[in-house]
């Protein structure tokens, strides 16, 4: 799962704590699936993981020594702005899955969300794939090639994955903020250039909602006398603050997510079968940064009432079946899917071709690449630029 924020909570004084309520049951991962787990589900779920694992595989020993590491010797924009190109045909794979294959319906709300440039995304954290279905709402905007995430550090160790977390800078935390926070200043402080687009994904929970969980957030916030929510957790505010520092002379807004499920909380494995979710529901709110307090104690403040609403918002989709304001997004162009899966089917099968069928010499151009890749990313490499691109001096020379 991803997390978007470290540190411990701020202490909010003068409100008074309610009593702590047990989390609904309809909160909960229970109820049956929405779809039987059928032969042909389970086959057809292997199949799609294999394929996103060969082509992610395939496309990233082939062209990230290219689009990564050579390039960025001469521009670090170009190489993100590539590699970000393949990255994105890749990922687009995910909603096609979603939405196409398995038919889960995303029904989108509240504000219609314009594809600004840079931008601070921060929603609550259901289960351990709400951070796959913003995709869903970025390839809507065209920048699913700009999105990246604060993720724990342990998902650094999934093969073939890691990869491409790191060649698109993900930024990976371990929950100790002496650690965290140098890296994180580091990392955002490298991602601030106007000409490379970019929305930040945080959840500011930390983890994913479960009953314990929920449990202990709500005691906690009766010890010290903030809201009891009952559909998320109070928000942790040090990783938050810290993006919102690093990015906000440069943040073209914010945006307030709410994500919620009809009938069941979805696992990763519920994704891949396509048993569920049923419904994914977003909901969208614009923020601007003028609105948003600078001190770390007012925006504690300013984030536990963010949530607070998000708190009130879920509850009233658990009556209501639905999010206000729906329909604020248009659904997917099926044929534009097809073609982006075509053309990922197409360049993948090629570099396997010459990996199988061909000269010797690709096997061990694969075998080199896949060595540095692991190299790189254990280590946490990143090229710097050495020489500039003729444009690029030009650019420099004039401003």
């Amino acid at each position: 799962m991803m997390n978007g924020s470290t540190g411990s909570r701020n202490h909010v004084n003068g409100k008074q704590a309610q009593s702590v309520d047990s989390p609904r049951p309809s909160m909960l991962n229970n109820g049956p699936k929405h779809r039987p787990l059928t032969t042909f589900r389970r086959c057809r779920g292997v199949l799609c993981l294999v394929i996103m694992l060969l082509t992610a595989f395939m496309m990233m020993v082939y062209l990230a020594p290219v689009t990564t590491f050579l390039l960025r010797f001469f521009s670090v924009h170009y190489s993100r702005k590539w590699t970000c190109f393949m990255f994105g045909m890749w990922l687009a794979m995910f909603p096609f899955l979603f939405e196409k294959i398995n038919r889960t319906r995303f029904v989108f709300s509240g504000e219609s969300v314009p594809p600004k440039e840079c931008v601070l995304l921060f929603a609550n954290h259901r289960t351990e794939v709400d951070w796959m279905y913003l995709w869903d709402l970025a390839l809507r905007k065209g920048r699913l090639q700009s999105i990246k995430y604060i993720l724990k550090k342990s998902l650094m160790k999934l093969p073939v994955f890691n990869w491409a977390f790191h060649i698109i800078e993900f930024i990976p935390v371990e929950r100790n903020w002496e650690i965290d926070e140098p890296l994180i200043r580091s990392r955002l402080s490298g991602l601030r250039n106007p000409k490379d687009p970019l929305w930040l994904a945080v959840f500011p929970e930390g983890t994913d909602y479960t009953e314990k969980k929920c449990l202990k957030s709500q005691e906690y916030a009766a010890e010290h006398g903030l809201p009891i929510l009952k559909n998320v957790l109070l928000p942790k505010i040090k990783g938050f603050n810290c993006c919102l520092q690093e990015l906000r002379s440069s943040l073209d807004a914010v945006y307030d997510i709410t994500i919620a499920y009809k009938h069941r909380l979805p696992t990763f494995l519920d994704n891949l079968y396509g048993v569920d979710p049923s419904e994914v529901h977003i909901h969208a709110e614009i923020i601007q940064v003028s609105d948003i307090p600078t001190s770390e104690d007012e925006v504690s403040d300013w984030l536990t009432e963010r949530f607070r609403l998000k708190d009130e918002l879920l509850s009233d989709f658990l009556k209501l079946g639905h999010f206000p304001n729906e329909g604020t997004e248009e659904d997917l162009s099926t044929f534009k899917c097809l073609a982006n899966f075509v053309a990922v089917i197409s360049m993948s099968s090629f570099f396997m071709y010459l990996t199988l069928f061909s000269s010797v010499w690709f096997k061990v151009f694969v075998v080199c690449s896949a060595s540095f890749l692991t190299l790189a990313t254990c280590y946490s490499i990143h090229m710097p630029q050495l020489i500039c691109l003729p444009e690029v001096g030009s650019h420099a020379k004039k401003s």
